[in-house]
């Protein structure tokens, strides 16, 4: 019997050749409700899934067939690993897919910070013409230190590479990695050199709520500080903190700690109607990984990891 795939979220539509060339049934329903998938899981040996819901015990408890879930972006914040792996379950992600985008965006905030791009725009729209205030500044003469050295960090050292910055790069679990793209440091002398800060690490329980309290105020310089992993890593109020101490010059943000801007507690307001009227700070939607390109790249890494699991009969 044909193995099949249920796929819980809306994706781009060369999942389904994709999986039928590797044998594989696929059954779209980017409708389907947590409490239908509770209720189906047990029929299918395989879940794809983007954000539309946590993977837990409550959601797989019927589980009878399923051999693999695959996240259809780098991040797996939103599955309950140690559960799904203890139900010998595979966790497939793709952060091979969009490492490109993120890298590009990222370099795009921080040209758009450095050369005062989006203050320019505003202040014509305004009718105001100001060349001297919007005097920009070189990433040739700037140290963009990079915390998180997996697919994002290393491909974004690998992108700064023309624009004859130094790079530095910290990560925990990584602790030599020298190339020609990076330079591995100690966090230490990360934040006593940095003047860019990019943030390119999951979100764990480790790294929740990272650049609270004092993290700011160790680094020796202003920086600019650009945020694409997850909001949660640095909640508004650090940042608005960290505005008002002079320790972020600016800011570009992709992630917010609370994205759902319906459902902001009154301090999460306070701290992003801080920064909103800063006039330091960029945001942007959550998209530095979402391509037209990586939308389908996302999907052939995907089907390359699945096929890797070598679990059709031939």
């Amino acid at each position: 019997m044909k193995p099949n795939c249920l796929i819980v979220d809306k994706m781009h539509d060369s999942i389904i050749p994709m999986l039928e060339e590797l044998g594989i049934e696929p059954i779209y329903k980017p409708q389907i409700t947590r409490e239908e998938i509770k209720n189906t899981i047990h029929l299918y040996n395989g879940l794809i899934i983007r954000s539309k819901t946590f993977v837990d015990k409550d959601l797989l408890q019927n589980v009878s067939k399923l051999k693999y879930i695959a996240r259809a972006g780098s991040g797996i914040d939103n599955l309950d690993v140690d559960y799904i792996k203890s139900k010998s379950i595979s966790i497939i992600n793709a952060p091979e897919g969009n490492r490109d985008s993120v890298g590009e965006h990222t370099i795009g905030l921080i040209l758009n910070l450095l050369h005062n791009i989006h203050q320019g725009h505003k202040q014509i729209n305004n009718n105001k013409w100001d060349r001297e205030g919007n005097r920009g500044e070189e990433l040739s003469s700037k140290t963009v230190g990079i915390i998180g050295y997996g697919n994002m960090g290393s491909t974004l050292a690998k992108k700064l590479q023309p624009f004859g910055c130094k790079v530095l790069a910290y990560d925990k679990y990584k602790p030599i990695f020298n190339n020609k793209f990076a330079l591995s440091v100690s966090l230490n002398k990360l934040m006593e050199e940095t003047d860019i800060l990019s943030l390119h690490i999951p979100l764990t329980n480790e790294t929740s709520g990272l650049t609270a309290g004092d993290f700011f105020t160790q680094f020796k310089k202003g920086l600019i500080f650009i945020n694409t992993s997850r909001g949660e890593i640095s909640p508004f109020k650090s940042i608005s903190d960290a505005i008002i101490s002079n320790k972020i010059l600016k800011a570009g943000l992709d992630v917010l700690e609370n994205e759902n801007l319906k459902s902001l507690t009154f301090d999460q307001t306070q701290s992003l109607n801080f920064l909103k009227d800063s006039e330091k700070v960029i945001f942007t939607p959550h998209v530095a990984g979402w391509s037209i390109e990586s939308y389908i790249r996302i999907n052939e890494v995907l089907i390359e990891k699945i096929k890797a699991l070598n679990l059709i009969e031939t």
